[in-house]
This record gives C-alpha cells, structure tokens and sequence, in this order.
C-alpha cells in the first residue's frame, strides 16, 4: 500500500530474493548511487513461496540474488561468492538525527513565543507533533519506534491524557489499512496476480508497446482489490518483466538493459501512481487522506465511488497515455516481442487450472469491493467490509493466522499511523490547525490570489516538498492536513482540495529512486540508471500534472466539485 514509506532493506524486498534468483546476471551492476530508504513501514512484507514466472530456461543450480533494494550493487555470478555475515547487532537511535529532531521540538516549544490565539497545551503539543515529522524524515530510529516515543512524551508531560493520545488506534480507517495489507499477502501467496499479469500477457503481448499496454492494465485491474503498489510492484509485475527481459537478452546493469528491460520498468513504474489515483482501496495513502480531511470537517460522501467518478477520466488518459508517451521519449531497443504470447500461454499452462484458492480469492475480493461500493446504502462500513473478507479467507484456510501475524509491517502501520493521526487530530481540537490557516489565508490575501491561483500554487508546493520525503504515507501524515487548512482558508471548494491533495499523493510516487516502496523496488532491479529515474521522474510528473489541471479541471467542472 500502496503507497506507501520504504521498509528497512530487509524488508523491502519482499523475499524477492527467492523469485528473482530464477535468472543470473552476467555482469556487474554498477550504480553510483543507491536509494536512500526510510525506516517506514509501509510495505508488505511478503514470504510466501510464489512459482516462478520462468520464461526463460532455467539453469540447474541457482544463486540467490540479492533484495532489489541492493541489487543495484550486486556481483557478477562468476565472482566467488561473497561470505555472509549476520546484521550487527543495533546500536541504538543515531545521535545526529536523534539531536536535530529533539531540537526542532525543543526550539518550538521554549525559544519561538506562543501566539497569544494559541493555548499552552497545544503550543506544547504543537513542538511534540513538529519533533516526531522530523524524526520520521531524519529517521534517528524506526518509525514505529519513533513514533511511539512521541506518544510516550505526550502523556510523560502531561500534554495529552493517556485516553486521548490512544484514541485513534481504535480508528476504522487505519484498521482497514491494516486489513489492505492481509488482502495483499493473499493475492501474492495464491499467485492471483501472477495469473492476472501473465492473462494479459498472453492477449497484449506481441510488441514491446502492446506488452507495456498488457502489464498497465493488469495492475489497474488489480489494483482495487490488492492496495498497495509496493506489493504489486514486488509480488507481481517485478518478476514478470524480469523474466520477460531476460528472455529477449536484456540484462541489468549492462548495454543490454535497453532492449527491453528499461522501458518496462520505467513504464510500469510510471503508471502505478495513476494505477493507485483510480481506486480509494488501491492504496493505504488514500484511505488515511480522507480519514484526516475528515478531521477538518471535509466528508465525502459514498466514499469509494465518489473516489472513482472523480479519478476516473483523469486517471483512465494518463493510464493510456503513460506507455505510450515513454515508448517516444524512453524508447526500447526491441520493438517486437512475438515470442512473448506463446511463452505466456505455456506459463498458463505450467500454473495450471485455477486452484480453489484463488477462486476464494477472487470470489473474497468480488464481495469486498461491491461492499465498498455499495456498503453506505446497506449499512455496512468499509472497514466491517474488510474485515469479512479477512474473516472469510481465515475460515477458508486461503490465509492463516501466522500470515497475519509475519505481516509485521500492517502491525507497525498500525502503531505510527494512528499515533500520526491522533496527534492530528488533537491539533485541531485545541485550535491549532484553524490557527495556521488563518495565517496562511492573509499571507495569500496579501498577493491578492484568487482561489484556482492559490489551489495551483499549494497543489505545486505539495508535490515538490516530496523530494524531501521517502515515504507517501509519511508524507501524508506530515503535511496533508496543513495543506487542506491552507486551501480551504484560501476559499478552495473543501472537496475538490481534498481530493485533489489525495490524487497527488499518488502522482509523485514515481519522481524519484526513494518517494515510494515500489520506486525503491522497480529500481533495484537494476535495469534504470540513477539519472534517468530523476530525468523521467520530473518529464512524466509534468505531463502527468497538465493530464490532471486540464482534463481533471473539465471533469470536475462537469461533475459540480467547483
């Protein structure tokens, strides 16, 4: 979920190393520059053995690969084996990160004057919130660690009652965020998504174009039912356009990568932030925006088809358009891929019939999403949705306990989620939020900005400030509410701004080799070089923001959202 802020390098890889050892590099990787990660969590781990989605011939004896995260420096198989030594043991929070993240706090708290419009308890909870965003950008620890320290200051000073400061773990959207990660362990362990992906391989996959076409609309296709694009970059697409390059001859890290290698994961790279802007459920970022605009009194109502109706021209025409802009400006070697049906029916074949698994599966996630859909008319809330859908596959054995269980980072999502989330909205019940829009809608009234200029200014100011991050939902629990304040004071429509906000949180996932888990994922496969990743990242943004200003400005016009 999607998607989401990048796990620590163990996690990250989702134990892609056991489906990405199906094929041997012949030559070093050299990159000069490896992603920098954050200590979040909001990729699925994901273990459970997959079949391989082996095109090419497979060599008798396997090498494990390294996880994609660190693929990027990996050996050539010829070189002798490297020894394997076990991690050190932890050292405690890291001092520097550790004394700038206490001082910002500090600083707030003791040296800036409280305004006179603001009450001590919430100036002093003001300096704990600004202390705990600035750990998780400058990671001095884990962000569940870091988090629950927050927390812990909070009632340790007597800013929050204990009672307060654990209200949101009992919040309906965070628990369906970590129901969204179970649902994604069990379209990975089925191997759904496999079947999915190769289905559309098989019918698409005669040019290198078509095949981008095929790999697109299988994740848009998925997406709604598997909400997290790290965990389809890694568990499904990652391993088929591995295997798809290796067998036209296009090899990581060298000349070769061209071929073909570099244009599928660039493309499919870039259309999974429009992938996860379609769907409310295709993402953990989207359920926890319309849970903080909701603190701000923005409610939307039929959640997930409102969502939809307002993502879906935008995002259908930049879904379309991605492959095929990419193939002019990121062009492959390899224009033809005729082989690449044949091999794919033949993966079909291998797989076999669907397995009664994967029926529950579909048949689980069919019922979860016509839930989601139609759930405010029956009564039913997304979350008790999701939770009969979980409910089902554990009855079922399609998932066990100990599944949910290993999925360490939906617990760890749980924690540092609703620790954001309650510091949030305790900011705004003691006035803090409605304070800084006030600022901010003078300091807009002194350039005299109509609310479409200041709407196109915030929005721009949002996306930019993620180069500073490595995590959406990060991002998301640090500055999406601030940023709402700031449109509604400047007279934006409250739904179109918190819409608009949510879309983008999606859209700049892809800027760079560290803004999100499936970028740290798409580029440790070693087949994009570090400039180009920036380079297309900031070309497909700008593209993809004129995509959404133009023909979203027309559809939401259409729709009455302004």
């Amino acid at each position: 979920m999607e998607s989401l802020a990048l796990h620590s390098l163990s996690t990250a890889s989702f134990s892609l190393s056991s489906r990405t050892s199906l094929h041997r590099r012949s030559k070093p990787i050299t990159k000069s520059s490896q992603p920098f990660v954050s200590p979040s969590s909001s990729i699925p781990t994901l273990r459970s053995p997959i079949k391989p989605f082996s095109f090419a011939a497979l060599p008798k004896r396997l090498k494990p690969l390294v996880s994609p995260i660190r693929a990027a420096a990996s050996q050539n198989d010829n070189d002798p084996p490297s020894k394997t030594t076990s991690p050190p043991p932890p050292q405690g929070a890291k001092l520097f990160p550790l004394f700038l993240s206490v001082s910002i706090g500090l600083i707030v708290r003791f040296l800036v004057p409280k305004p006179i419009e603001v009450t001590p308890q919430a100036w002093q909870l003001l300096a704990i919130f600004l202390s705990t965003i600035a750990g998780l950008v400058l990671s001095p620890l884990p962000v569940g660690a870091w988090a629950f320290i927050g927390l812990t200051t909070s009632i340790v000073t007597r800013t929050l009652p204990f009672a307060s400061a654990f209200s949101a773990f009992t919040n309906e959207v965070i628990w369906l965020i970590v129901i969204s990660f179970f649902f994604a362990r069990g379209f990975v362990k089925t191997g759904l998504g496999d079947r999915i992906a190769t289905y559309f391989v098989k019918c698409l996959g005669k040019s290198t174009l078509g095949l981008s076409y095929g790999l697109t609309l299988s994740e848009a296709l998925i997406a709604p039912a598997m909400p997290s694009t790290t965990a389809r970059a890694g568990g499904v697409f990652l391993p088929i356009i591995k295997s798809l390059s290796l067998s036209a001859g296009s090899r990581p890290g060298d000349s070769s990568s061209k071929k073909l290698g570099s244009y599928l994961i660039q493309s499919q790279f870039q259309a999974a932030g429009n992938s996860s802007a379609l769907f409310l459920t295709a993402a953990a970022q989207n359920l926890l925006c319309l849970k903080l605009a909701e603190e701000l009194g923005i409610i939307i109502s039929s959640p997930w088809v409102s969502w939809f109706k307002a993502a879906s021209v935008p995002a259908l025409v930049s879904l379309l358009l991605t492959p095929l802009i990419l193939y002019k400006l990121y062009p492959p070697e390899t224009k033809d891929t005729p082989d690449a049906p044949a091999m794919a029916a033949k993966k079909l074949e291998n797989m076999g019939p669907i397995t009664r698994n994967e029926w529950v599966m579909v048949g689980t996630m069919l019922l979860a999403v016509t839930l989601w859909v139609c759930g405010e008319k029956l009564g039913i809330p997304s979350v008790v949705a999701a939770m009969i859908g979980l409910s089902i596959l554990l009855l079922l054995g399609v998932l066990d306990w100990n599944d949910c269980l290993s999925e360490k980072s939906a617990w760890d999502t749980l924690a540092w989620f609703a620790v954001l989330v309650g510091m949030a909205g305790q900011l705004t019940n003691l006035g803090i939020v409605s304070w800084m829009s006030g600022c901010v809608a003078k300091f807009l009234q002194s350039f005299s900005l109509s609310w479409p200029a200041a709407f196109g200014v915030l929005q721009a100011s949002y996306f930019f400030i993620h180069y500073l991050f490595a995590s959406q939902t990060g991002h998301v629990g640090a500055l999406y509410s601030a940023f709402l304040a700031m449109h509604l004071a400047a007279g934006v429509p409250g739904i179109l701004a918190a819409l608009a906000l949510a879309y983008n949180t999606n859209l700049f996932g892809a800027i760079t080799h560290y803004s999100s888990g499936q970028a740290a994922v798409y580029y440790g496969a070693g087949y994009v070089d570090l400039p180009d990743v920036f380079k297309m990242g900031f070309v497909m943004a700008f593209i993809n923001a004129i995509v959404w200003v133009v023909v979203g400005s027309f559809w939401w016009k259409f729709l009455g959202l302004f």
